[in-house]
């Protein structure tokens, strides 16, 4: 990570820092999360985009070839089937820059990440 990325504070200034073609691919990723939870907070944690309710629930951030999406292990446990074409690793699945995002399986795993820490 860029150690200037490390001083970012705001979702909207680390989207900012990409070139607009990452940018759009990241507000999308980011108004899908908010469509589903509108009363999260958005804030930066990690030095990357973080959701927050009830404890954290997602984050993301933009690499050179791939957008990483965090929704914890059990978020990826939970969908590891549908999530078999991606690139995988405990915590995080890696979207390819060059293939549109699901974003209708990110609302799903969002959804479960929900029902996962208001359950807590």
């Amino acid at each position: 990570m860029d150690t200037h990325k490390a001083t970012i504070r705001t979702i909207d200034l680390y989207i900012q820092t990409f070139p607009k073609k990452i940018q759009l691919i990241l507000e999308s990723l980011r108004k899908t999360i908010k469509k589903i939870v509108p009363n999260a907070e958005e804030t930066i944690a990690y030095g990357i985009p973080t959701f927050k309710l009830n404890g954290n629930l997602v984050h993301f951030a933009a690499y050179k070839n791939h957008i990483g999406f965090y929704p914890s292990p059990s978020g990826i446990d939970a969908f590891k089937s549908e999530l078999s074409q991606y690139k995988l690793t405990k915590g995080t699945i890696q979207f390819p820059m060059n293939v549109p995002l699901p974003l209708d399986l990110i609302k799903r795993i969002v959804k479960f990440r929900v029902k996962e820490n208001l359950g807590k």
